[in-house]
């Protein structure tokens, strides 16, 4: 019996079929998305004062969360700005002003007037899902309304923000990003913003980091509103760790997931009280945590300086441990 090795057989018609018809959806999800949010994407142009007196110019991203013209964007890009000019797609130019910034979340809020502005709706990023579709809208070396895809790699990362302390509840992407990209959104296929693009590691290839949405919406609410972020705090970098079965039915929880400590402040509250590199947060004052997220948002303002339980695990044994937030910045 012969077989030659070396002569290409046709490939069937209908062998073709499916990978070409999977190209064609992924492509029509791309361009779909694209159309959809990039009239609410914006290129900052940003003018700065340094220590000499001279100006130096930034550029970055933002989008538009609402019609009456509230811009999410990063913190580094826009802190310490002498004037800010925001250009849309559609070659509208508008005087920028910052709302507030949060460098702790390096998230900021801008405002511009205009009239019945196109906006990008943010998704419930709690629901994001590592190997989805991750589509990145922005400005990169000022190349305006610039696309690039992906998917998301991993969820609940941790990345040290401009002020040193941990930003988590980071997503990682491997979506192409750039100097420029800053501020702009990470989008899922559904046209919905999942996070803030917010960094890159050079030379590295394929990481690139997105504030979650949730933690930006969060962060963003409270600067419209006060102009600030006041936050009790406890001195912890973590991030998301799954709890094993055995685990979870022996102590009765229905958590799949807690919060590994890999850092805690020196000399912070979470240092006094006791908390160590390795515990694992599951609750706190009675709610159960599963993430960052959830522990951001009950350390409100109102929590600074009133005691409060920490509900941990230590060698797989539960413990309690008394814990005082401290202010955030104080």
């Amino acid at each position: 019996m012969n077989f030659n090795i070396n002569k290409k057989q046709p490939i069937p018609q209908e062998s073709q079929q499916p990978d070409q018809e999977l190209l064609d959806d992924y492509s029509k999800t791309i361009v779909k998305v694209a159309e959809e949010v990039s009239p609410a994407v914006v290129h900052l142009k940003v003018k700065k004062a340094n220590r000499k007196r001279k100006r130096d110019q930034g550029s970055g991203s933002g989008f538009i969360l609402s019609p009456e013209g509230f811009i999410l964007t990063n913190s580094h890009v826009v802190s310490g700005a002498k004037s800010i000019e925001v250009a849309t797609q559609d070659g509208f130019h508008f005087k920028g002003t910052l709302v507030g910034d949060d460098p702790f979340t390096d998230i900021a809020v801008l405002r511009i007037h205009g009239d019945k502005l196109p906006t990008a709706p943010l998704a419930d990023s709690d629901k994001v899902r590592v190997g989805e579709i991750a589509i990145a809208i922005g400005n990169p070396y000022g190349f305006e309304s610039t696309v690039t895809a992906g998917v998301v790699s991993a969820l609940g990362r941790s990345l040290r923000s401009s002020t040193g302390r941990l930003i988590d509840d980071v997503l990682q992407t491997d979506a192409a990003l750039n100097p420029g990209n800053s501020g702009g959104p990470l989008v899922n296929s559904r046209g919905q913003v999942i996070g803030v693009n917010t960094a890159v590691i050079l030379p590295a290839q394929g990481l690139c980091f997105a504030v979650a949405a949730n933690t930006a919406e969060h962060i963003a609410s409270k600067l419209i509103i006060n102009g600030k972020v006041r936050r009790a705090y406890i001195g912890i970098g973590g991030q998301v760790v799954a709890l094993s079965n055995r685990f979870r039915s022996f102590h009765g929880l229905e958590q799949k997931t807690g919060l590994l400590i890999v850092e805690t402040a020196s000399q912070g509250p979470a240092e006094k009280a006791g908390l160590k590199k390795g515990d694992v947060v599951i609750g706190y004052n009675d709610f159960s945590i599963s993430n960052i997220n959830q522990l951001h948002q009950l350390l409100s303002e109102e929590r600074i300086g009133k005691k409060g339980i920490l509900e941990i695990i230590r060698k797989n044994n539960k413990i309690l441990l008394d814990i005082i937030p401290g202010e955030l910045g104080n």
